[in-house]
């Protein structure tokens, strides 16, 4: 089973001034995946604000993949990049080129995004766009991947049922 948590990045969510959209889709997608939402939180844009809940999500023990939404852009409060950046030990950065490649083949704004992924102890961590559509559309395009990563950081490296 794959546990995912869904972390909304966004100053007017938490502000109340702006519905969240895209966590409540992200959690209809994880879901119809037939993972499980182990938790569904919304962080204002402050590096040290993400970076805490980024951390403390992913040393729980009981979280395989975090999925940010929002601040990935070019904007002056998108920080989501950095604050991941500050937690995550290793990068995965052909997740990241993957998702903006698949995009760039809707929309050129693709470009714009500063996403990354990576992963810290035993959970990736992994940032999607803020808006519903290219959130939806990012995590389609690295669905495949996502039990693969998680069987090898849960020591499960036989190679033998991934398709190539």
């Amino acid at each position: 089973m794959i546990a995912v948590a869904i972390v909304t990045v966004s100053d007017s969510v938490v502000a109340g001034t702006r519905e969240d959209r895209s966590g409540p889709k992200l959690r209809e997608r994880v879901e119809s995946l037939g993972w499980t939402v182990a938790a569904q939180e919304v962080v204002p844009d402050e590096p040290d604000q993400i970076s805490a809940l980024l951390g403390r999500l992913a040393d729980s023990g009981r979280i395989s993949v975090i999925l940010t939404t929002g601040g990935t852009g070019v904007a002056l409060r998108d920080v989501t990049p950095e604050a991941t950046r500050a937690v995550i030990e290793r990068e995965i950065p052909g997740v990241a080129e993957v998702m903006r490649a698949e995009g760039s083949k809707a929309t050129p704004l693709a470009a714009l995004s500063r996403a990354v992924a990576g992963v810290r102890g035993r959970a990736v961590i992994i940032n999607l766009p803020g808006s519903p559509k290219g959130a939806i559309e990012s995590l389609d395009t690295i669905s495949k991947l996502v039990p693969h990563m998680v069987d090898l950081l849960e020591g499960r490296t036989d190679h033998a049922d991934v398709p190539h």
